[in-house]
C-alpha cells in the first residue's frame, strides 16, 4: 500500500480505511489469531471471507456493525471474542465453521443463545495451567490470567471447598490481555484454593 494513499492504509497487512474505523480486508493466507484495532467501528462485507487459516478473532467494543458475509468460509475459526455489546449483523453473517463459539463479556448487552448462527458463551477469565508461569517457582505460587484487554479481574482464595469462604486476594486490570498473579500467603495454609471473577 502506497503510504501516500489518501483513502486506505495497511496495518500489518490488514486493509483499513485511512481513519482506521472500517476494516476492509484481512489477508486470506494469514494464519493464527487476530485482534482488531480499537479504532475500528465496522467490519465491511466479506472482510474475512475465505480466511481459512484464521483460528480466533477478538473484536473491540467499538465495533457496532458487521457486513454481509464478513466471515464466510473461515473454516478454522474456533473462537470469536467480543469486548462489547452485540453489534448489528448483515443479512448473511455466519461465523466460521460448525465448531465456532462466540464469546461475550459479563455485563454486555444484546446477546442471546446464538449469534451469527453460532452458539454463544460467557467469556470468562482463564488461568493458564499449561505454561511455565503456573505453579511453584522461586518460592512463590502463581499463574497467568488471560482475559480481555482492559477488563478487571478479582482473584479470590479459600482454604476448604467443603465449606468455602472466598476472600478477595487481589483486584487487577489486565493490560495486553494478561496478568501474572502471585499468592504471597500460600505458605501460611496447608491448602489454598483460588478462583477468578469479574467485579
Amino acid at each position: 500500500m502506497d503510504p501516500n494513499n489518501p483513502t486506505y492504509i495497511s496495518v500489518a497487512g490488514v486493509l483499513l480505511n485511512e481513519s482506521q474505523t472500517r476494516l476492509i480486508q484481512y489477508p486470506g493466507a494469514k494464519a493464527g489469531s487476530y485482534t482488531i484495532p480499537n479504532s475500528v467501528t465496522s467490519i465491511v462485507a466479506g472482510a474475512f471471507s475465505s480466511c481459512g487459516s484464521l483460528t480466533s478473532i477478538t473484536i473491540p467494543k467499538g465495533v457496532t456493525s458487521i457486513g454481509n458475509g464478513a466471515f464466510n468460509s473461515c473454516t478454522s475459526l474456533t473462537g470469536v471474542y467480543f469486548q462489547g455489546n452485540a453489534p448489528s449483523l448483515g443479512w448473511s453473517v455466519s461465523f466460521g465453521a460448525t465448531n465456532t463459539t462466540v464469546y461475550y463479556l459479563p455485563g454486555a448487552a444484546g446477546w442471546g443463545a446464538t449469534f451469527g448462527g453460532r452458539p454463544t458463551a460467557l467469556w470468562s477469565p482463564q488461568v493458564q495451567t499449561s505454561d511455565n508461569s503456573f505453579g511453584i517457582r522461586t518460592n512463590q505460587f502463581g499463574f497467568n490470567i488471560l482475559w480481555a484487554n482492559g477488563t478487571v479481574v478479582v482473584v479470590e482464595a479459600c482454604t476448604s471447598l467443603a465449606d468455602p469462604i472466598w476472600t478477595p486476594v487481589v483486584t487487577n486490570t489486565l493490560t495486553a490481555g494478561m496478568f501474572y498473579f502471585s499468592d504471597a500467603e500460600w505458605t501460611n495454609y496447608p491448602t489454598r484454593f483460588h478462583r477468578l471473577r469479574s467485579p
